[in-house]
């Protein structure tokens, strides 16, 4: 039977995943914003543009965060072992992880969304 979530998923790269989702968001928008304002040319004229794609680009990272998530709250065993995990086994590893990636995502989610607030005051560059 096919999953769309991964039985287990025991890589450390999963640890990093939304951090690196907030980091990409984080460079793509204050760059697409830098770049605009200098040259409006490149991107088109029309800051409205900019700002949608501002808004799909975040809808989009919220979207892989929120997978991670789900992801890693799978792999904490959906919150049933109580943290600290802090025995020497394979288990509390696994169950550690889980919980540190659910963490990690629950921040990275927020700072997603305070990366994007500024679209919703900004109207237009200034020089």
């Amino acid at each position: 039977m096919w999953h769309l979530l991964p039985r287990q998923v025991e890589s450390l790269w999963t640890l990093f995943t939304a951090p690196v989702v907030w980091a990409l968001h984080f460079l793509v928008c204050y760059v697409g914003g830098a770049v605009f304002c200098e040259k409006p040319h490149l991107l088109g004229s029309d800051f409205g543009n900019l700002r949608i794609a501002i808004g799909l680009l975040t809808v989009m990272a919220l979207f892989m965060i929120v997978f991670a998530a789900a992801l890693a709250w799978r792999q904490w065993g959906f919150g049933t072992g109580d943290p600290p995990h802090d025995d020497p086994t394979r288990q509390d590893r696994l169950l550690f992880q889980g919980y540190a990636t659910l963490l990690l995502s629950g921040l990275s989610f927020i700072a997603v969304i305070f990366t994007a607030m500024p679209t919703l005051f900004i109207m237009e560059c200034s020089r």
